[in-house]
């Protein structure tokens, strides 16, 4: 069994078990180490998958099953406004993407799914850790952003192009 392999079967087993599933048993299933084991998982969250790690073991978060990815463009002065809006509608951000001339496609993991995780970011953005992605490509950048239903993702489409926002 290859690497993909084992990690498709994983997240049919994670999908499927009423229970967490631990390392030490999924290691088990697939004669690999626990240290294996964690690095599948890490693979198999950059894939877009929301495995949760639980003193018990590995769960598939499965309420967020709509997925869309919206162009944006707004100033810097719109980024918390824009965050806000998304994940008081129930999306979830999962990451900001650029597309540059020179360097091709930039991608930044943010899962942001509430205020809470807004302000941390916009205090972040605010102490100079570092500059928005969007400012390298004139403000234009790509959000994918989850939700419970293909519904949810209309209404935060409505209100990106509402507010301005949204690119068509």
């Amino acid at each position: 069994m290859t690497g993909s392999d084992r990690r498709e079967d994983m997240i049919c087993q994670i999908q499927k078990s009423e229970v967490p599933l631990s390392g030490t048993k999924l290691a088990a299933m697939y004669h690999v180490s626990r240290q294996v084991i964690v690095q599948d998982i890490a693979l198999i969250r950059a894939a877009g998958y929301d495995i949760i790690s639980t003193n018990r073991g590995y769960l598939l978060n499965a309420a967020r099953s709509a997925s869309r990815v919206y162009k944006v463009q707004h100033t810097d002065e719109q980024i918390e406004d824009e965050l806000c809006s998304i994940v008081d509608l129930g999306g979830l951000i999962k990451n900001v993407m650029v597309n540059h001339r020179i360097y091709g496609r930039i991608e930044a993991v943010m899962n942001i799914d509430s205020r809470r995780k807004v302000s941390e970011f916009m205090e972040d953005i605010r102490r100079g850790k570092s500059s928005p992605l969007k400012n390298i490509t004139s403000n234009y950048h790509y959000h994918t952003v989850n939700a419970d239903a293909e519904e949810t993702l209309d209404l935060i489409e409505d209100m990106l192009r509402r507010k301005g926002y949204l690119v068509d």
